[in-house]
């Protein structure tokens, strides 16, 4: 009897540390989460409701996440380029069917102010961990490697369908992509058209990174709607770096786009195309990396933020990628969710594909390479003519009767 007693007493005595333990790393993790979200989210001067439930805060543009840096505190933001290539500049509307955001519909940020999206407690909570929360993984860049690879792989869940160009100098690109609205097989995984400008490597860990595009992930944003996100890093996503405006770095002086806000109206099969141009230069006087959005001029990467991109980049890539979490290939589509060969209205596309020279000069990019480790899973094509200039279709549906 006394012999079970004790049993008894040990057993309660077990589970009464394990559900403490269990508890005080809940509670920790609900710190970690609270203080995240105070960095994340400044006070604003406004907040406006989306009608997709986002919660866009109009944020004082001295007040953004770029100056939590303690190295950008006496920073001047510098409010315009000191150079706009082959005359460009954010008052000319090139879109032939202009995006919007869904927010737009319940008014707009005032002057001298920045639209922030609401980081949510629950959308820290989907996240693998508190510190890896709008990260990247660091196998998000595709490898230089033929398009018919026989040993590629998807063990690392990351497939691209894409091009590159990597001989010489690059001081920027310019890009028109066409918007759509994949289908994600799980909550997990995501779908997105983007470019890389890229220094560095993944072997010394100084892979410098500043990417743009359009994104499907229901794990980072709580829903499947299609939206503009930029990235960077400069440790081969490591520590550094983030989504949109997760930390300190992207510096944004435009009051009319969130960055990481829903974008549409979506491209239709076989139906009307909706597409945008992104264009990221060099400031050959500041050295600062700038993005522009359409007609929307919307900020810099600090030049300081880089090693190897605070001088140039070595290579630009342009199309496609998808992730799953699952062993084996996934049904994620890429794209419109079929293949290139499909062409125009049915297929993704890049077009009218532009690098920036050492004279600041918009050119067609030489040597383009493709990358497809799973063509038949997923695919690029590339070609050029006198109206798209260069130009990619790329996509493809994923799991199917020919892709394993």
């Amino acid at each position: 009897m006394a012999a079970t007693r004790a049993c008894l007493i040990m057993a309660l005595a077990f589970l009464f540390l394990h559900g403490a333990a269990a508890g005080t790393a809940e509670e920790r993790r609900r710190r970690q989460v609270q203080s995240l979200l105070r960095r994340l989210n400044k006070p604003p001067v406004a907040s406006i409701q989306s009608p997709d439930g986002d919660i866009m805060d109009c944020v004082h543009i001295s007040k953004q996440p770029a100056f939590d840096d303690p190295f950008l505190k006496n920073h001047t933001i510098q409010m315009r380029p000191s150079y706009y290539l082959g005359g460009l500049s954010n008052k000319s509307n090139i879109t032939s069917h202009p995006i919007s955001q869904t927010w737009h519909q319940n008014g707009k940020c005032p002057e001298n102010t920045i639209p922030i999206r609401r980081t949510k407690e629950q959308d820290v909570l989907r996240s693998s961990s508190v510190s890896r929360y709008g990260k990247k993984s660091p196998k998000s860049i595709p490898k230089p490697i033929p398009i018919h690879d026989p040993e590629a792989s998807v063990t690392s869940g990351h497939q691209h369908a894409v091009a590159s160009s990597w001989q010489g100098q690059y001081y920027g690109t310019k890009m028109t992509i066409n918007l759509w609205h994949p289908v994600t097989e799980t909550t997990q995984d995501f779908s997105l058209a983007q470019l890389w400008i890229t220094a560095g490597s993944y072997s010394g860990n100084d892979l410098n990174t500043i990417e743009a595009g359009w994104q499907v992930y229901p794990a980072m944003y709580g829903d499947a709607s299609t939206r503009f996100f930029i990235y960077w890093t400069r440790d081969a996503y490591q520590t550094t770096g983030c989504y949109n405006l997760g930390c300190s770095g992207f510096i944004q002086t435009n009051n009319q786009i969130a960055i990481g806000g829903s974008i549409s109206p979506y491209s239709s099969y076989g139906g009307s195309q909706y597409e945008f141009d992104i264009l990221i230069w060099k400031d050959p006087q500041s050295g600062n990396w700038w993005l522009q959005f359409g007609s929307y001029l919307l900020g810099y990467w600090p030049s300081s933020l880089f090693s190897y991109l605070a001088e140039s980049a070595s290579s630009v890539m342009w199309g496609g990628e998808v992730f799953s979490s699952n062993t084996g290939q996934t049904s994620t589509q890429m794209g419109s969710g079929h293949f290139p060969g499909e062409w125009f209205g049915k297929a993704g596309y890049i077009r009218k594909i532009q690098v920036v020279d050492s004279s600041n000069n918009l050119q067609s990019p030489s040597g383009l390479g493709l990358i497809a480790q799973w063509p038949n899973c997923y695919n690029v094509q590339n070609g050029t003519d006198n109206n798209w200039g260069t130009y990619i279709f790329y996509g493809g549906p994923g799991r199917n009767a020919n892709c394993p």
